[in-house]
């Protein structure tokens, strides 16, 4: 059941309703229909969690109720919020509806917010667009929200432009803008993707302090199901446009009626349950190995250093997959491209198979990276859009002079038989892909040269969990396979449950703990790594429940 009490549903009218909608989209080949049929409503109080995979609609159906479709988009069927008909508003009477009786949450803030004006005066604008407000009325009021989503020292942060702000602040600054006019309605749309799990979950508190605070139906488009099972009361599931299936979060979980649903549940990761055997122990030298590495970057003219990293130290074995965890701004990227030799070391060691990277020159670190292999975060901005995908895969082996002609065809075509993208795939663009399939092709091309280990920062952060579980699984396929080792960078310490032989978690630049998966993960020994490992949301509502109870209790 909710934590929180409210009267039966039935006895209450609806905030917003969805009945027999359908969206089309006119297009160059045809009409695309990214919505078909859709009837769901959500009540004051209540958070409705609309789930699916990427292009099963979820999106398209939310957006429809804040007027927020592309001119060829053609709609059906009715959005109502409260007693007003959203889908035969105007232009006009839309403007005056958003932000004041219903509200949306984007899914990327630092692309949602404008990089020119503070994030005080865009908090004044949704304001004075619905209120009859003086600036300093507004002002006032914009600090207040700021303090409200637990912004630090709201009196100076008013002033702040985006870029000042991390991921984390900048969602809280959307949160603010979205609640300033008290909505009927609040849409959050992957309001925590990408997030560190600690501020995942004080971003999901927020939320739902603010739905108890000021009544407000929220509707969470997601695709993480952990997040699902801790805010959610009812869960619509979507699937290829249309609604497959609508439970309490409860029922859902412990009862998935529909064989998607189950599908879907199934592949989510869950702290706790990996069954994932260590390899045996490499007698051989450390593929990787780090000594008291610090890395320093210089703040200005005039100004102290800031240390990123200060004395790490670990190894990693051939075979071994080692998962380095930790907060947003922990310095688990910046030991990463150390390890790639793409950040100088200020001091200490890096060594690759034995070869000492820290100080070499671009000409000699050049033969070393022949045995590296990157997977970035984000496969959309790390592929070359000019170049098909058989381009980019065969790119390493262009730059390093290690095939050409025929053999680096086969050698494309066997790389991309391994992720199991059909055959033409490698004819295509990688805007031409989903991006499950881009991150298999930004997996081949880091694998193109067979190195001897593999750097993964952050590789399945913003993928569905159904396509998620494939990449994983297919990651430890090929790591069996052709025998690397792994330095797995990444926030989901679920996913790392799944794939990681040990663990070492960094705070602040420096490792506060590492052992291996079940030490760390299990049994933790630092209060930092029981935050992180409390902070994760699991599957089931129940569990949530109880995980969500010692979190305050660790926090307090």
């Amino acid at each position: 059941m909710p934590d929180h009490t409210e009267p039966p549903l039935e006895k209450r009218s609806p905030a917003l309703s969805v009945d027999a909608l359908s969206v089309t989209f006119a297009t160059d080949a045809g009409a695309v229909y990214a919505v078909r049929d859709v009837s769901y409503q959500v009540y004051p109080g209540e958070v409705l969690a609309v789930v699916g995979e990427s292009g099963s609609g979820k999106s398209v159906s939310s957006r429809t109720a804040i007027g927020l479709l592309p001119d060829t988009a053609r709609v059906s069927g009715s959005v109502t919020l409260g007693s007003a008909e959203i889908t035969s508003m105007s232009e006009r009477q839309l403007t005056a509806v958003r932000g004041g009786d219903i509200a949306m949450v984007f899914q990327e803030p630092g692309s949602a917010l404008d990089a020119l004006f503070t994030v005080g005066y865009q908090i004044m604008e949704a304001l004075r667009a619905h209120k009859k407000m003086s600036r300093i009325a507004a002002r006032t009021r914009a600090i207040d929200l700021l303090r409200m989503v637990g912004l630090p020292d709201p009196e100076h942060r008013v002033d702040y432009y985006p870029h000042q702000l991390s991921g984390g602040q900048k969602q809280r600054v959307m949160i603010a803008i979205a609640i300033a006019c008290e909505p009927k309605v609040i849409i959050a749309d992957e309001p925590t993707t990408a997030l560190d799990v600690t501020v995942q979950a004080e971003i999901l508190e927020l939320l739902r302090d603010l739905r108890d605070r000021i009544g407000s139906a929220i509707i969470l488009i997601t695709h993480n199901m952990g997040v699902v099972a801790d805010m959610a009361d009812r869960v619509v599931v979507m699937r290829a446009g249309r609604v497959i299936e609508q439970a309490t979060a409860d029922d859902l979980f412990a009862n998935p009626a529909q064989e998607y649903t189950r599908a879907l549940l199934a592949a989510v990761p869950h702290l706790g349950t990996s069954t994932r055997e260590a390899p045996a122990a490499d007698s051989g030298e450390a593929v990787l190995e780090i000594t008291d590495l610090t890395v320093e970057f210089s703040s200005g003219l005039r100004r102290s250093t800031f240390k990123a990293v200060q004395g790490v130290s670990f190894a990693i074995a051939r075979g071994e997959t080692l998962g380095l965890v930790g907060e947003s701004g922990s310095g688990k990227s910046t030991i990463g491209r150390c390890a790639a030799g793409l950040q100088r070391a200020t001091s200490g060691s890096v060594r690759v198979l034995g070869s000492e990277l820290t100080g070499l020159s671009e000409r000699r670190l050049r033969p070393l990276r022949r045995r590296l292999g990157f997977v970035f975060q984000d496969p959309a901005t790390s592929l070359n859009p000019r170049l098909t995908v058989g381009d980019c895969v065969a790119e390493p082996l262009v730059v390093h002079r290690a095939a050409n002609g025929a053999a680096m065809r086969d050698r494309v075509r066997k790389l991309l038989d391994d992720v199991q993208l059909s055959e033409g795939t490698e004819k295509r663009y990688p805007h031409e892909l989903s991006g499950g399939q881009r991150q298999r092709v930004s997996l081949a091309r880091a694998l193109v040269l067979n190195p001897d280990l593999l750097i993964a920062d952050e590789p399945t952060s913003a993928l569905d969990v159904s396509v998620q579980a494939k990449v994983l699984e297919l990651f430890a396929d090929l790591q069996r396979e052709y025998g690397w080792a792994c330095l797995f960078i990444s926030h989901d310490l679920a996913v790392v449950d799944q794939l990681a032989d040990r663990v070492a978690v960094l705070c602040n630049g420096e490792v506060v703990e590492q052992g291996t998966r079940d030490q760390i993960l299990r049994t933790p020994t630092q209060d930092y790594t029981r935050r992180l490992v409390a902070a994760v949301p699991v599957p089931d509502p129940q569990e949530q429940r109880r995980r969500r109870a010692e979190r305050r209790q660790l926090i307090s």
